[in-house]
């Protein structure tokens, strides 16, 4: 039975546009399709999470308009406890996603919308459910001193706390140091040490900076190549899981943050939440979309299975 799982973040509605390639400035082209649907890191980690069997309450701000209801339709259908405020003065958050056809690959332009004001104050106002959580997630799409007051309250009251830094930003002092996990991908770990990683050995090297800044465990994903997971203790490449061809990548980070939260939150040890959390990333790279694509415990269960059959 897994334990509560206290999600920080933005809800976004993701306009995905495929082209061939992306068009240059002042440039007109004509792409090959569109598609509207739920988008923002912490959103589509709480549906990852909720549908991997998590028990998640997801903290957020929205406007009242259509990308809202899409918002609160997604959470119903997932299993995602809303803990969000309304605001009819303000829209609620959009993604520009630009997709090439040929490859999956991704360029994004985020705007939170209200989601943007979430401050201080407002995780104040649910600090009793943040310290009674198992796990706490946040990333950075909110402001900086909101992610950071949540991790120091989860952190205080005992929960193993995930930041998900994306988009990459420059931290505040003592910020890693409230984060059991830390979950760069290649780009993300660079910008924190400094250290480019384009190998396993060099993600180990920032890994290894990671630590020394004080947070518990390095979790550095790779993609394709999976995720390293470095400790105090060990220092764990966890290959990736093959289900089948790449249809989009946009969701795979937060497919695999919402896994890896799931699976420690029912007791798992880190290094089997990842293996998890691979297993539900590399489902939701097959499908299109972000939220959408996020599979089910069952489907993860299979795959975890049939790889280790």
């Amino acid at each position: 039975m897994s334990e509560k799982i206290v999600i920080l973040g933005v809800f976004v509605a993701d306009t995905s546009y495929r082209a061939d390639r992306a068009p240059r400035i002042g440039e007109t082209i004509l792409g090959n399709s569109f598609a509207l649907g739920p988008g923002g890191k912490g959103s589509n980690q709480a549906v990852a999470a909720a549908k991997a069997g998590g028990q998640v309450h997801f903290l957020s701000k929205l406007g009242e308009d259509p990308f809202a209801d899409m918002a609160l339709a997604t959470w119903k259908e997932a299993g995602v406890i809303p803990e969000v405020t309304h605001h009819a003065e303000h829209y609620t958050g959009a993604a520009y996603i630009f997709i090439e056809d040929a490859t999956g690959n991704n360029a994004i332009i985020v705007c939170p919308g209200v989601a943007a004001t979430i401050s201080p104050a407002d995780i104040e106002a649910k600090a009793e459910l943040i310290a009674s959580s198992s796990v706490f997630v946040t990333q950075l799409e909110q402001p900086m001193d909101a992610a950071l007051r949540g991790l120091e309250i989860a952190r205080k009251g005992g929960a193993q706390t995930i930041l998900n830094p994306a988009p990459a930003a420059e931290l505040p002092a003592g910020m890693l140091a409230l984060c059991s996990f830390v979950t760069p991908n290649e780009t993300e770990a660079e910008a924190i040490t400094g250290v480019s990683v384009k190998t396993i050995d060099e993600a180990r090297i920032a890994a290894g900076i990671l630590l020394e800044k004080g947070v518990g465990a390095a979790i550095i994903t790779l993609g394709e190549r999976g995720v390293l997971y470095h400790d105090h203790t060990q220092s764990v490449h966890v290959p990736a899981f093959y289900a089948g061809p790449v249809v989009e990548t946009t969701g795979a980070g937060d497919a695999f943050n919402g896994g890896f939260a799931a699976a420690l939150s029912t007791g798992m040890t880190p290094v089997e939440a990842v293996k998890f959390g691979n297993a539900t990333a590399a489902i939701s790279v097959t499908r299109p979309g972000t939220a959408p694509s996020m599979p089910s415990l069952s489907e993860i269960q299979s795959l975890l299975t049939k790889t280790h059959a």
